[in-house]
C-alpha cells in the first residue's frame, strides 16, 4: 500500500520543541531485564487484523506522533498477545530453567514483579490488562496451568503467583496525581501494552530515522493508522518498526519490529481485544489467599524527587544529559557504562571487572567443557583491539573482549568489531 505522504523526518526534526514536550509528557516503561541495552529499539507486532482497511482522514507522521503523546486513555481492559523470537540458541531447555531461576526475585519470591516477567523474553504469552486512572492497574500473565498477576490499587502493589501460591507486597510512596494517565504508576519493568514499547521507541526518533504514515488497519475491532519507523543508518540490526495507532484515542494498539535480516518479527505484540469502558472496582481488589507465602518488599519509590531509595532490582536512577562522559549510570567497580555512536548505531560499552570469556585452551584454569560450550555459542573475532567473542541474537549483539570489555547494541557484528578497534 502506498504511503500517505513522503518521508516526514525533516519536518519532525524541525519540531524539536514539540517533541521535547512529548518526551516530558510520556512515561517510559522499559523491560530492563528483558531487552537490556537495546530497550529503545524493541518493538511489537501484527495483532489480528480484520479484513478491509478503514477510510480515515489523512494525517502526517508528525501529527500522528503528537496524537500518541496527547493520548489520555484513563480506563481500559483487554487482552494482549506477545510473541518474542530473538533467535536464541537451542540449549535443550536450559534457557527455560535459567529464566525460571532468574524469576526468583526479592528475597527469593517468585511473585516479585521486578523479575517475574523475564518470562516474556521468549515464546508466546497472553496478557490480560486493565487500568482505571493512575492509581489502579492490573496485568496478568496467563499460561495453561497457572496465572501471575501484578495488581496496583492505590498505594498497594501486589504480585501473585498462583503456581507457587506466593505473594509479593510493596507500597508506592505517593498515589497518583491529577493529569497522570492510566498506567503511569505501573511497576516499572512490566511491559503491559503496545504503548509501553511505543513510548520507548518514539523517544529515539531523530535525524537518523525515517518516519511515515503507511495506510490504515483494523486492530482488535478498532480503526487505526499505521506509523512506520525505519533507521536511515546502515549497520543496525533493526529493519522496521510499525505502530498501529487507534484513530480515535491515539493509543498504540499494536507494535511490530522486524529485523534487518528479514524473516518473522523479533517481537509481536498487540491487542486482540480492547474495551475503553471503566473496569469493575473488584478487578483491582486483592487479598492474599489462605496459606500463601507473603513477602513484604520495600517502597517502589523514595521521597519525592529521590529515586535512590528504589528497591534492589528496580529501574536505576536516570542521569540527565551533561553527565561526564563515561560516567552515565556508572556501576561501582566496573568503570561505568558509556554510549558511543549515534542513533540506531549506538553501542553501550562497559567493563566486566574481570577477564573475558574463557578460551578453553590447553593450560586454562577453567573447566574446559564449560569453556568450550560458551565458545560454541559465539563467534571468535580479532582486531587491533585484540580478540574476543561475539554473541548474537536476531536483534542484540554483544562483543566480549578477552581483556574484559563488553560492546553491545542493536548493531551488526562488524559494527561491534569496528567500535572496539576504534576504542583501542
Amino acid at each position: 500500500m502506498a504511503p500517505y505522504e513522503a518521508d516526514d523526518s525533516a519536518r519532525a526534526a524541525e519540531a524539536d520543541d514539540t517533541l521535547d514536550g512529548r518526551r516530558k509528557a510520556a512515561r517510559y516503561v522499559v523491560p530492563v531485564a528483558v531487552v537490556g541495552v537495546a530497550a529503545a529499539t524493541i518493538g511489537l507486532v501484527p495483532a489480528l487484523a480484520d479484513s478491509g482497511d478503514p477510510n480515515l482522514p489523512k494525517v502526517t507522521a508528525q501529527q500522528l506522533i503528537e496524537k500518541i503523546a496527547k493520548s489520555d486513555v484513563q480506563q481500559l481492559s483487554g487482552t494482549v498477545k506477545i510473541t518474542t523470537d530473538l533467535g536464541l540458541p537451542d540449549l535443550g531447555g536450559l534457557e527455560s530453567g535459567l529464566l525460571s531461576g532468574a524469576a526468583k526475585g526479592h528475597d527469593g519470591s517468585s511473585a516479585d514483579p521486578q523479575s517475574k516477567l523475564l518470562e516474556l523474553a521468549a515464546g508466546t504469552h497472553t496478557l490480560r490488562v486493565a487500568a482505571d486512572g493512575p492509581d489502579r492497574g492490573k496485568v496478568s500473565l496467563l499460561d495453561s496451568a497457572a496465572e501471575y498477576s501484578v495488581i496496583h490499587n492505590g498505594k498497594d502493589v501486589w504480585g501473585y503467583d498462583s503456581k507457587s501460591n506466593e505473594v509479593f507486597h510493596s507500597t508506592s510512596a505517593e498515589s497518583g496525581k491529577a493529569g497522570e494517565k492510566a498506567g503511569d504508576k505501573a511497576p516499572r519493568d512490566v511491559p503491559a501494552t503496545p504503548k509501553d514499547f511505543a513510548d520507548e521507541v518514539l523517544k529515539s526518533v531523530d535525524s537518523t530515522t525515517s518516519v511515515k504514515v503507511d495506510g490504515t488497519a483494523h486492530v482488535a475491532g478498532r480503526d487505526a493508522y499505521k506509523l512506520v519507523i525505519k533507521p536511515r543508518q546502515s549497520g543496525t540490526t533493526v529493519g522496521a518498526i510499525s505502530i498501529a495507532v487507534d484513530a480515535k484515542t491515539g493509543l498504540p494498539l499494536k507494535f511490530t519490529l522486524t529485523p534487518a535480516s528479514g524473516g518473522a518479527a523479533v517481537v509481536d505484540a498487540g491487542f486482540t481485544r480492547v474495551d475503553f469502558s471503566r473496569p469493575a472496582a473488584s478487578t483491582f481488589a486483592f487479598t492474599p489467599p489462605k496459606g500463601a507465602k507473603v513477602t513484604e518488599g520495600d517502597t517502589l519509590k523514595g521521597a519525592k524527587g529521590d529515586e535512590s531509595k528504589s528497591p534492589k532490582g528496580a529501574e536505576p536512577k536516570r542521569v540527565e544529559k551533561g553527565a561526564p562522559k563515561g560516567h552515565e549510570g556508572a556501576a561501582d567497580g566496573l568503570g561505568g557504562p558509556k554510549t558511543i555512536g549515534k542513533g540506531w548505531n549506538s553501542i553501550v560499552v562497559l567493563g566486566t571487572g574481570g577477564k573475558g570469556v574463557p578460551s578453553g585452551a590447553s593450560g586454562s584454569t577453567g573447566n574446559s567443557n564449560v569453556d568450550g560450550f560458551l565458545n560454541s555459542l559465539g563467534d571468535h573475532v580479532t582486531g587491533s583491539f585484540g580478540s574476543g567473542t561475539v554473541y548474537s541474537t536476531r536483534l542484540i549483539n554483544a562483543l566480549i573482549t578477552d581483556d574484559g570489555k563488553v560492546y553491545a547494541g542493536a548493531v551488526t557484528k562488524a559494527a561491534l568489531v569496528k567500535a572496539a578497534n576504534a576504542a583501542h
